[in-house]
């Protein structure tokens, strides 16, 4: 992450930036709507979904002067941000959304605080996904196991899968012909929903859960996160399947 008071445009190509995204709101804190632009550079062309060099330009209302933020990951498809509360301070936050385009179908989340003209990093998807892991592991009678961390436990009754699928798995009596795990893929959803109508935005994160191959979807882990002041903390979880 890079902040400066200025945003020299000779460091890109001219020729391949793009306005991707852009928002007003106040995110200093000065209560003076400030401009938020999402530029990046198409590298293939602009007909081409790839983006890179993705940077968030922040315009003080006040002062016009430009303010940079470069995430890490600064490439990759369908970059958007959105304003809003997710501290209860009354300021907007960025949060920044890119799709890695990979097989996995999972994103890059940052989210932003920017009060006083001081970026402050609050969410970043990477730590999420080392903070909580999980193990899928397939067992007896047509249920996988999910356990979070080694502390929460989740069953899913993988019957709806269909005779064709179980069949593979287990034998005629219901037990599995060979021990199977799964897995739980990186963050793949991170939605900001106002739960409580307080004008404060909690976070909805998803993740997929994998079974014996990428494409073999047994559901999801949806986390629902709030700010304590130092970190986002779940408040409620559940495991889903495809209706």
């Amino acid at each position: 992450m890079y902040l400066c008071p200025f945003y020299p445009l000779n460091q890109m190509n001219a020729n391949r930036i793009f306005i991707l995204d852009f928002k007003q709101g106040d995110v200093n804190g000065d209560l003076i709507i400030d401009n938020v632009y999402l530029i990046g550079e198409k590298p293939y062309g602009i007909k081409s979904p790839f983006v890179d060099n993705i940077t968030i330009l922040i315009q003080d209302g006040r002062t016009n002067i430009f303010y940079r933020i470069i995430p890490k990951e600064n490439a990759g498809y369908n970059p958007t941000i959105f304003l809003g509360d997710f501290t209860g301070n009354k300021v907007n936050d960025i949060l920044i959304s890119i799709d890695s385009g990979g097989s996995g179908g999972y994103a890059f989340y940052y989210i932003y605080s920017f009060t006083n003209n001081s970026p402050k990093k609050i969410f970043d998807y990477e730590k999420f996904n080392q903070k909580y892991t999980y193990e899928v592991i397939y067992k007896d009678y047509y249920e996988v196991e999910v356990r979070e961390n080694n502390t929460k436990k989740y069953i899913i009754d993988i019957k709806y899968k269909g005779k064709d699928y179980l069949s593979e798995i287990y034998d005629a009596k219901g037990k599995l012909k060979k021990p199977i795990k799964g897995w739980v893929n990186p963050l793949g959803g991170l939605y900001p929903i106002d739960f409580q109508r307080d004008g404060t935005y909690e976070l909805y994160a998803v993740r997929r859960i994998a079974g014996r191959y990428n494409a073999d979807n047994l559901g999801y882990v949806q986390t629902s996160l709030k700010w304590n002041g130092k970190d986002f903390t779940p408040f409620f979880q559940t495991v889903g399947i495809l209706g």
